[in-house]
């Protein structure tokens, strides 16, 4: 702080000990690269799969003040959603499915988005509570839809969603599309597949049944049991990537060498062809969308 004569005081510190106390430290500027394709395949018609990457900023302009030059630290707050859905129920309807829920994901933008810098447990459980009701509303989307048009009924999605907010990283999944972490030379996948495989494995039992692969237990619409959706909170860490992408690249690419391709380094955009090109290459069975984040955080 500063007095009239320009001089800096000892008072400015103690007020931001008072903010940070009261709404957490200010986030570190976090730089975000993104990257993202989608692709039907060799095999398909069409392609069911569809994602999105949404930037919100929380932005305040000072209009008036006799506050000293520099006193008010810049404010624009930036926030990232990213999604991949991978429809089903059929040609166009699969297609329509993984549409809808993300047309009904960025109509609840205003509402499911929360800005808040002190991460504690109660902090972690309203964005859990927050992100399964945007779930929910999606899942309804589509089943009064079935109920509007019964030649829709059954259509159903997956849906991977991640919410980043300075180093924080929040995400929602049903179904079997995937979000995995690269980190150091080390990628982890942080969800788990809701299909009679995964079953099958959780239980000890023999998955002998390829099928089984590829049958999900959980997705939103689909007119089968009641949805539940898996919640993972991340700290994230310089040069992490978060990548979000539906079993056409999985099925197609395994975990060693989608490490491998980032591994190399390359811009987010760049990888994303490197992998979407290893799946076409081992028969593009299946649509393959990718979406990829490196995050670039100083310390």
């Amino acid at each position: 702080m500063r007095d009239r004569s320009g001089a800096d005081t000892a008072e400015y510190p103690a007020i931001d000990d008072v903010l940070a106390k009261h709404f957490g430290p200010s986030p570190p500027p976090v730089s975000v690269q993104f990257g993202a394709l989608s692709h039907q395949g060799l095999v398909r018609p069409n392609n069911e799969d569809h994602f999105l990457i949404i930037e919100r900023r929380r932005t305040r302009r000072v209009l008036g003040t006799n506050l000293p030059d520099g006193f008010l630290r810049p404010a624009d707050d930036t926030g990232y959603v990213m999604a991949v859905a991978d429809g089903m129920g059929g040609a166009a309807f699969g297609e329509l499915a993984s549409m809808l829920v993300l047309r009904s994901g960025w109509d609840q933008g205003p509402s499911a988005i929360k800005w808040s810098w002190i991460i504690n447990d109660r902090e972690v459980e309203d964005l859990r509570e927050r992100m399964e009701l945007t779930f929910r509303r999606m899942d309804e989307a589509l089943r009064q839809r079935g109920r509007e048009e019964p030649a829709t009924r059954g259509m159903g999605t997956t849906l991977t969603g991640a919410y980043t907010v300075g180093p924080e990283a929040f995400l929602g999944h049903v179904g079997d599309s995937r979000a995995y972490l690269y980190r150091a030379g080390r990628l982890a996948q942080l969800t788990r597949d809701h299909t009679m495989a995964q079953l099958a494995h959780d239980i000890g039992l023999p998955v002998a049944e390829r099928s089984w692969h590829h049958t999900l237990t959980n997705c939103l619409g689909g007119g089968g049991a009641e949805l539940w959706v898996d919640f993972h909170h991340v700290r994230l860490a310089d040069g992490d990537r978060l990548l979000l992408c539906t079993d056409g690249l999985t099925d197609m690419v395994p975990d060693q060498v989608i490490a491998e391709v980032l591994l190399r380094g390359e811009p987010a955009a760049e990888a994303c062809r490197g992998l979407l090109n290893r799946a076409l290459a081992q028969g593009g069975k299946d649509n393959v969308t990718v979406v990829l984040a490196r995050y670039d955080i100083p310390p």
